[in-house]
């Protein structure tokens, strides 16, 4: 089986390691809000035809090992994933709005970002144990 996937005109094996945190780092990402971020990346990602590979939620950040066709800008995918799981959130969680530091933002601005190429093993252990290391 190849580890290549297929599109009308190409193939590709686009994976990549992304990390971003809440607003000021705060440890929100606890019981029923982390698993309506994780459902929410989840369908998200599916939308924008991504395969979340592993995903990590910590109490203050989020590991996501995630394969991106081509055609989806990593830009394009990062604003879709926070800004969609903000609105959910708030949506859900309405009084975490009422926090005067809040403001409209749930998460803090910008995310990082990594190609993962031959080591995607090493890289999905890592970001599926992260929190034993």
């Amino acid at each position: 089986m190849s580890r290549f996937e297929k599109l009308s005109h190409v193939i590709w094996h686009c994976q990549y390691h992304i990390v971003w945190v809440p607003k000021y780092r705060y440890r929100v990402l606890q019981g029923r809000i982390k698993e309506e971020v994780r459902k929410t990346l989840i369908i998200q990602s599916e939308r924008l035809g991504c395969e979340i590979v592993e995903m990590n939620i910590q109490d203050d950040h989020i590991h996501l090992l995630i394969k991106v066709p081509p055609k989806v800008s990593i830009s394009n995918l990062m604003g879709t994933l926070k800004g969609k799981s903000a609105i959910r959130v708030f949506n859900r969680f309405p009084e975490l709005k009422q926090r005067p530091y809040w403001g409209n933002h749930f998460w803090a601005e910008g995310y990082c970002v990594d190609t993962v190429g031959l080591d995607s093993e090493m890289i999905r252990k890592y970001v599926k144990y992260q929190e034993q290391n």
